[in-house]
């Protein structure tokens, strides 16, 4: 995303962005028309959702692994189809009770007003989504926001363009452009993108993109929510079961080939126990993959860049002296654009200054719970953090002195399948969260409204302030 936001709407522009802004002037015009759609026009919407995603299955799936250069057809079920579906259908039960007004206590020196709060529509919001789950992270958002009865525009990733035009196909046979629009194009589109004035705006990235689409839109004062990512941690805990531990850290790691924003980024394992974890790690991915080097259920790196970066970090850790187990041949795996799972207790290596986002584990030796802690502590927040174990103390003390933006206890990546679980990062893994009705109050300004009474005695407090005034502060003062 580029740094220079000037870009105004009217101003002289390229093909893609006069698009853009037609469909944005044309939602905004619609959001005005209807600034507060029916129960029944959002149960619609996400009705046609649904019916888009289970119609269009097979489609996308085989986009998407196009797109990758294969994507087991099982992983895009699992963490987009399934995902997506399940998150549009638990909308669908509780939107009555999210759009209600909500009465609050109203202080006794104000009473018999009310004082209620108003869920309202904010217009017309933007998503720009990611590549490493292109259907999910676009339509969960776009989810929360139809519910919560705005506009949407989606700008997906330029590296998954089999599925974004699939998308764009889908959402247009199903859904006019008024109400729900998916913009296709390259950079210099989702440049202007950032750029343009909605009344919303939801990334899903990396933090330094994250940084650049904020500062684009701080010109026009659009409110954002980043969901970006960083270096999870893994703690193993000297209560854990090593073996149980390390067959949900290889598929949490594993699964995508570790392109999850929530993918275990590294491991802190109990000092005398870092080759025990690693080999354990190894075994647990050769179960789940035991043909690793030709099988279809293993995901390739999403492109050349990626793929590269991925195989210097190896080498770079390689040349430093570090240990380093492969499970499955590079020799095989290579010009599939697939990497082996490579565990790697590093030596100050460039695996652990950036997030991986690919198969690779580091595993870190810990003296002790209050080392863990205080090694997370010293890097940014992160998106995820997961903790196995069976001594409930050291667990609480591991929840209570660390700050992430989810986690989850003796498993992986499952805090992000549950949708009432609100789902979003802290510090640099982000700003905001959406997921079941924490996506419905972000996608939604919660107005205020005083009812006054017509038998108020507000007008005692105004002027000209007598001994009388006095008297009726001082009684305010002593039932506050």
């Amino acid at each position: 995303m580029a740094a220079d936001t000037t870009r105004t709407l009217g101003a002289e522009k390229t093909e893609g962005e006069c698009e853009l802004d037609r469909i944005f002037i044309l939602q905004k015009k619609a959001y005005l028309e209807n600034p507060y759609p029916s129960y029944g026009q959002r149960i619609a919407k996400l009705d046609k959702l649904i019916a888009l995603t289970e119609a269009n299955e097979e489609k996308f799936i085989n986009a998407i692994s196009t797109d990758f250069g294969n994507r087991a057809r099982h992983e895009t079920i699992i963490a987009e189809i399934i995902v997506t579906v399940s998150g549009a259908k638990m909308a669908k039960k509780s939107l009555k009770k999210w759009m209600r007004s909500r009465g609050v206590p109203t202080p006794p020196h104000m009473l018999p007003a009310k004082s209620k709060i108003e869920p309202q529509p904010l217009g017309v919001v933007g998503i720009i989504s990611p590549w490493n789950y292109p259907l999910q992270l676009a339509l969960a958002p776009a989810i929360a926001a139809l519910a919560a009865g705005n506009r949407v525009m989606i700008k997906p990733s330029e590296l998954t363009p089999r599925l974004s035009e699939a998308l764009h196909e889908a959402v247009s046979a199903e859904f006019g452009e008024d109400e729900f629009a998916v913009i296709t194009g390259g950079v210099e589109t989702g440049q202007a993108f950032t750029q343009t004035p909605f009344d919303h705006l939801l990334f899903t990235g990396s933090t330094p993109v994250g940084i650049r689409v904020a500062q684009a839109a701080a010109r026009n004062l659009t409110p954002v929510t980043l969901e970006l990512g960083g270096k999870s941690p893994t703690i193993i805990d000297d209560s854990a079961d090593i073996a149980t531990a390390a067959s949900s850290i290889a598929y949490g790691k594993m699964l995508n080939a570790g392109q999850t924003c929530v993918a275990p980024d590294y491991v802190l394992a109990p000092s005398g126990k870092v080759d025990q974890m690693a080999e354990a790690i190894a075994n647990a991915a050769r179960t789940l993959y035991p043909e690793i080097d030709t099988t279809n259920d293993y995901t390739s790196i999403i492109s050349d860049r990626h793929f590269a970066r991925l195989k210097t970090m190896v080498e770079e850790a390689r040349d430093m002296g570090a240990k380093i187990i492969e499970v499955g041949s590079a020799n095989a795996l290579h010009p599939q654009r697939k990497l082996p799972l490579t565990i790697d207790p590093p030596k100050d290596s460039g695996v652990m200054k950036e997030e991986i986002f690919g198969p690779i584990l580091p595993i870190l030796s810990s003296s002790s719970s209050d080392d863990a802690i205080a090694y997370i502590n010293a890097g940014d927040r992160p998106l995820a953090l997961y903790w196995y174990g069976e001594d409930t103390h050291a667990r609480d003390r591991v929840l209570q002195q660390t700050v992430s933006g989810g986690v989850t206890v003796n498993d992986a990546l499952w805090h992000v399948a549950q949708e009432h679980l609100p789902f979003g990062g802290v510090g640099k893994s982000g700003i905001g969260a959406y997921h079941g009705e924490a996506g419905f109050t972000t996608f939604s300004h919660l107005k205020p409204v005083f009812y006054q009474s017509k038998f108020s005695s507000s007008g005692a407090l105004r002027p000209p302030y007598t001994t009388k005034t006095d008297k009726i502060l001082s009684f305010i003062r002593k039932i506050l």
